[in-house]
């Protein structure tokens, strides 16, 4: 459970204050939950105050989750490490042994498909190669939620579809906070759907009714 308490998020301009979200209070179940928004909207603003990473300028978000880093295109990573050596300092961090360090290395080598460049410095890596390496080594932990911010787009068809497999087998334990251009993959990977709309939440059980309600903004937008 993720409860919102009259949370208020904005950024200041140099003439105002540009809201995502003002005075909201909301209780959202442990289901998985596509995040759905007009572009500026405030998508991966709000993904990243549900999983604590980001804080509202007013009011509260409590939960008792365990929630991954956000799995997306973003940094994170220390660029002068390589991409293994990344890997082992989140696994120091987060106390795993040395035979467990082994392990999450193997498994994020293998799944990113980095080969040579996973020895070489972060600061050498493209951003789909950074998002490919943060999302293994997320599947290689485990949380109450996971927070993806378009990492399915990552790669070519044979990845994408590899990746969506291994996302599909571990949310089998544990849920999911997706934001997504794709309706199609919002539609499959979650059950109820989250639309942040001119500085409102709007929570939908059925994902479909959430997607249809975005796709009746997007169409009075264009009269």
């Amino acid at each position: 459970m993720i409860e919102l308490r009259n949370v208020t998020k904005y950024f200041s301009t140099n003439s105002s204050r540009k809201y995502i979200l003002k005075d909201v209070s909301l209780v959202l179940p442990e289901v998985n939950i596509g995040i759905l928004g007009r572009n500026g909207a405030g998508k991966s603003t709000l993904m990243r105050m549900l999983g604590k990473i980001e804080f509202p300028n007013e009011g509260s978000i409590y939960s008792q989750n365990s929630f991954s880093w956000p799995l997306g295109l973003g940094g994170g990573f220390v660029g002068n490490m390589t991409g293994r050596g990344n890997v082992k300092f989140v696994c120091n961090l987060y106390g795993k042994s040395k035979e467990e360090t082994k392990e999450v290395i193997a498994y994020v080598e293998e799944f990113a498909e980095l080969g040579d460049y996973f020895d070489m410095p972060m600061k050498t890596y493209s951003s789909g190669m950074r998002g490919r390496l943060g999302f293994g080594l997320s599947l290689a932990f485990d949380f109450d939620y996971m927070i993806i911010d378009e990492t399915l787009s990552v790669g070519d068809a044979s990845f994408k579809s590899k990746a969506k497999e291994r996302l599909k087998k571990k949310i089998e334990n544990c849920n999911i906070i997706l934001v997504s251009h794709s309706m199609k993959t919002l539609q499959e990977m979650c059950h109820a759907g989250l639309l942040v709309h001119e500085g409102k939440l709007s929570f939908f059980e059925d994902i479909d009714e959430g997607v249809k309600r975005y796709n009746e903004i997007n169409e009075e937008r264009k009269k």
